[in-house]
């Protein structure tokens, strides 16, 4: 890549001249000149400067999305000149929300980094939506989701799936027929949850209960109220929170009941309930997905296709059999 295009790059990355300069190992009024050189070139300025930390304008979008297509044929180039010299290497950048990282892809990735010595993995963590918009920006060489939208959008190959359960704290006080439809967590343990023939809990039986739920753009989220609002129930919402796994610690607290996942279940010592929904929105299919590009490297095949083989191996070694179990 040009070194200006570097230069303006590494302005827009930093937000600043003065950083920017101080990564580069130049000085700002060096820096400075370079770039007005380019905006003089060009006949408009790339940076609104009374912004701070400085935005670009309208042209500066469009000089940086150039750049960014150029740095992304480079990288593409670069990873397969590696991989046509047989090195059986190269960098995977891995994007997963905190629960699909600690209950998915913590033993995948060591046994992966050990069959594939010579990849070198970076785990990303965030949000689903802020994963989506880095993958967006080539940022990410892959990352898992279960949103039809975002499936219509990338490239995905099927991951693993899971079923949404309702975690009730084992105090709240419930209607006299749902307790043929309570399951502990041994019973999610052992897969029963799985079967054809565990019975279902109407959700209009929960209607008095506090519910804890995720925050907006949260797939779950979008789940759970289609479901109660199928079910005819105005949740009383008592928290809002941004991560499953602390939705699910929160219920446990006894806080309020909460939509959970069934693989957050690890120990059959716990202060909730569990219970079956009937809803096909229950069981949730994630997809790894890969963003656009001219060449997939060799890393990014070998992970997509060792991730789901490895997922299945540790749900069979878990007793993790039945309906909605793999994609």
């Amino acid at each position: 890549m040009e070194q200006v295009m570097e230069y303006i790059w590494r302005v827009y990355q930093e937000g600043s001249f003065s950083k920017a300069a101080e990564k580069l190992y130049m000085t700002q009024p060096a820096l400075s000149i370079a770039v007005k050189r380019v905006e003089a070139s060009l006949g408009a300025e790339l940076f609104d400067r009374t912004r701070h930390p400085l935005e670009l304008t309208e042209a500066g979008q469009a000089y940086v999305n150039a750049i960014r297509r150029v740095r992304d044929t480079e990288d593409d180039l670069r990873r397969e000149i590696d991989d046509l010299r047989g090195l059986r290497a190269g960098h995977l950048r891995v994007g997963g929300t905190h629960y699909v990282n600690c209950y998915l892809l913590a033993g995948v990735l060591a046994a992966f980094t050990k069959e594939y010595a010579g990849v070198s993995v970076e785990l990303i963590e965030g949000g689903s939506p802020r994963l989506l918009e880095s993958l967006r920006r080539r940022e990410l060489d892959l990352t898992f989701s279960c949103d039809p939208a975002a499936l219509k959008e990338f490239e995905h190959v099927p991951a693993f799936s899971d079923r949404v359960l309702l975690a009730v704290p084992k105090d709240a006080l419930l209607p006299k027929e749902l307790k043929s439809a309570r399951l502990s967590a041994a019973d999610v343990l052992a897969g029963r949850h799985l079967s054809p023939d565990c019975p279902c809990a109407p959700l209009s039986a929960f209607a008095d209960q506090d519910f804890i739920l995720l925050e907006a753009g949260n797939n779950l989220r979008e789940r759970s109220l289609a479901m109660l609002d199928e079910a005819g129930v105005a949740p009383r919402v008592t928290m809002t929170l941004s991560q499953l796994v602390t939705t699910f610690e929160m219920a446990e607290s006894g806080l309020g009941a909460a939509f959970v996942c069934d693989r957050l279940v690890r120990s059959p010592r716990t202060k909730l309930d569990f219970f079956r929904l009937a809803s096909p929105l229950a069981v949730r299919e994630f997809f790894i997905l890969l963003p656009e590009r001219a060449y997939t490297p060799f890393a990014v095949r070998a992970f997509a296709g060792y991730a789901p083989r490895k997922i299945r191996e540790n749900d069979r070694k878990r007793g993790r059999t039945g309906a909605g179990t793999n994609v």
